[in-house]
C-alpha cells in the first residue's frame, strides 16, 4: 500500500517460503564479450554456500531471443540453488532492453550470440573458483531450447543438457509455428526455396553428429510454436549418433508449460530436468 509516499506491506500470502527454503541473491556480473559489447549477467551461488567445497553448475538460457533476464525471482533458479548448485545466466546479443541494434540479430543466431554466451561462460568459471569444471550443464526453453541444441554441437564442455521446446530445423519450423508465415525468413534471412542452405547451417540438427553432451528434451504435444517434431529430430539424432538422451512429452501442454501448465506438470518439468542433472553432474 502507498501511503504519503511511503509503501507498506499489507499481505504476507508468501511467507511461509522463507520459513522452508533460502533465497539466492543474484550476484551481478558484467563481461566485455566483444569491443564495446559489454553483457549483463548473473549469478546465484548455493544456498547455504561453503567456499571450502566444489559444486556443479547449471547454465540457464532465456527464450526469445528477444526477451530479458533481470535480477527478479526465478523458481527454477532459487530450486536449483537450494539443491546445491550455482546457477548463472546473462543477456547476449538479440536480448531487449539495450536498444534495436543490441537485439537485432536476423541472420546470425548461433554466431555473436554463441560468442556471448561461451565468453560468459568463461567469466564465471574464471571468477567463481568454487564451480566445478566438470560438472556443469546448459538448460533453456524456446530459442534458449534452439540455444542449448546448438551449444551441445559446437561444444562438448558441457557435461549435461535439457533442451526445452526448442527448435532444431529451421526448415521444417519454416512450415509449422503458429508464430507466423514471414518469422523464419526475417529472423534467419532464407526460406526452404530461395536459401535452403542458409537454414540448414543455423539449424542445430545440421551438427547433432558432433554431439557428444547426454541430454534431456522436454516437449508439449500442443506445442505449436515450436512443433515436438523439433524435439523429436533432435532427440532422434542423438540416438542415432550413440549420445545418451531422453524425451519426456507433455500432453495437452503447450509452449507455455513451464510457466502456465498444469501444476502436476509443472512439477514433473522441473523433476524431469532437475533429475537430470542430479544424475550427470552430482
Amino acid at each position: 500500500m502507498l501511503n504519503e509516499k511511503e509503501e507498506f506491506q499489507i499481505t504476507d500470502f508468501n511467507g511461509w517460503i522463507n520459513k522452508e527454503i533460502k533465497l539466492s541473491k543474484p550476484e551481478r556480473l558484467n563481461v566485455l564479450t566483444a569491443p564495446e559489447v559489454l553483457i549483463d549477467g548473473w549469478v546465484l551461488k548455493p544456498v547455504d554456500f561453503d567456499e571450502n567445497k566444489k559444486y556443479p553448475a547449471i547454465l540457464d538460457i532465456h527464450g526469445g531471443p528477444k526477451t530479458v533476464y533481470g535480477e527478479v525471482f526465478y523458481h527454477e533458479m532459487q530450486y536449483w540453488a537450494n539443491e546445491g548448485y550455482f546457477v548463472f545466466f546473462c543477456n547476449p546479443r538479440g536480448s531487449d532492453g539495450r536498444g534495436n541494434e543490441f537485439s537485432d540479430i536476423r541472420g546470425k543466431y548461433g554466431t555473436i550470440d554463441y560468442d556471448d554466451i561461451m565468453r560468459f561462460t568463461d567469466e564465471v568459471l574464471n571468477k567463481y573458483t568454487n564451480i566445478d569444471k566438470d560438472r556443469v550443464g546448459v538448460t533453456g526453453g524456446s530459442y534458449g531450447g534452439f540455444m542449448t541444441n546448438w551449444i551441445i554441437g559446437h561444444t562438448d564442455r558441457f557435461k549435461a543438457a535439457a533442451s526445452q521446446r526448442s527448435i532444431s530445423n529451421w526448415i521444417s519450423k519454416f512450415g509449422t509455428t503458429d508464430i507466423g508465415y514471414y518469422f523464419v525468413d526475417d529472423q534467419q534471412g532464407g526460406t526452404p526455396w530461395n536459401d535452403p542452405d542458409k537454414l540448414w547451417w543455423h539449424s542445430p540438427l545440421r551438427y547433432a553428429d558432433k554431439a557428444k553432451t547426454p541430454t534431456l528434451f522436454i516437449h508439449s504435444d500442443e506445442d505449436y510454436r515450436c512443433w515436438m517434431a523439433e524435439a523429436l529430430q533432435m532427440f532422434t539424432a542423438l540416438k542415432y549418433h550413440g549420445v545418451d538422451s531422453r524425451i519426456c512429452l507433455f500432453k495437452g501442454e503447450n509452449h507455455e508449460l513451464s510457466r502456465s501448465g498444469k501444476p502436476k506438470h509443472r512439477i514433473r518439468r522441473l523433476e524431469e530436468i532437475t533429475n537430470w542433472f542430479k544424475h550427470y553432474l552430482k
